[in-house]
């Protein structure tokens, strides 16, 4: 059983890091993140498929019997799907949102089936699930972090600029299409970790003992800051938004992130 942890474990980061190469593609159209994404999620669908056949073949079964095999096949079938329409359909968007729901349910069968099989490894799994959703939930606040810290240093070279003043210090500034970009870049980063450290929080909920509710200060803060940087991307890349507007957009944001870590997260029935 340690060994299938061990392999369940593998799986779910070789998921992780295609579904956040697939939304670096989808946000910058970088087909060579796509092809490692790709790459990744293929690793992933000949380990599904060697489960498959080994439940066909060996055990002379079919993993449709019960829910928590259904999850499993239903898993499978969205990741060939996703995998057919990568090469077939050069839709970034619905492959992305594909592979969102995949992991989904690829990652609740693995908790719910660990809590089955595994008995004393069961909990270790369950808390190593936990850590990894904090610990990515604070990564993708890591990068917010900086994108603000680029959005103020853009604000106060286009003041300096605006003033004509304080010309001996632009210098250790970087120019304001630099701050732009970086900052914009690093949103980018933190927006897939955000959304893999909800869903791992959402599902570890669920399959743990833990009282979970939709309507909890933290959980609806943490899919606020989530929409209010998915909207960030939209008008940045959509609406053509640079400059001074994004970079104030991206104050704020980071102003309600702040509120959503450090006030919701006292106020939360199930979060620290």
């Amino acid at each position: 059983m340690v060994e299938l942890k061990w392999l369940y474990e593998f799986i779910l980061i070789i998921y992780g890091l295609s579904l956040f190469g697939y939304f670096i593609d989808f946000v910058q159209d970088n087909r060579r993140v796509n092809r490692i994404a790709f790459w990744l999620l293929s690793l992933v669908w000949i380990i599904q498929t060697f489960f498959l056949f080994y439940v066909i073949i060996i055990e002379k079964s079919f993993p449709v019997v019960t829910l928590n095999d259904s999850l499993f096949f239903y898993s499978w079938i969205l990741v060939t799907i996703s995998l057919l329409a990568n090469k077939l359909f050069p839709v970034n968007f619905i492959v992305f949102f594909t592979n969102v729901f995949s992991f989904f349910i690829l990652l609740l069968f693995l908790l719910t089936d660990a809590q089955k099989n595994w008995q004393e490894h069961a909990v270790q799994f369950v808390h190593e699930i936990v850590i990894a959703h904090i610990t990515i939930a604070i990564t993708s606040y890591g990068f917010f972090t900086l994108s603000f810290l680029l959005s103020i240093m853009y604000l106060i070279q286009y003041k300096l600029l605006k003033r004509k003043k304080g010309f001996k210090w632009m210098w250790r500034f970087a120019d304001l299409n630099q701050l732009d970009s970086y900052a914009f870049k690093t949103v980018t980063i933190g927006v897939p970790l955000l959304l893999i450290a909800i869903i791992l929080g959402i599902v570890w909920a669920y399959v743990s003992d833990a009282l979970f509710y939709w309507v909890d200060l933290k959980t609806i803060g943490s899919f606020f800051v989530l929409a209010i940087y998915v909207v960030y991307l939209v008008i940045r890349l959509w609406k053509k938004y640079k400059g001074r507007t994004i970079a104030m957009y991206n104050t704020v944001a980071f102003l309600l992130l702040l509120v959503n870590f450090l006030l919701f997260s006292t106020l939360s029935k199930f979060h620290f």
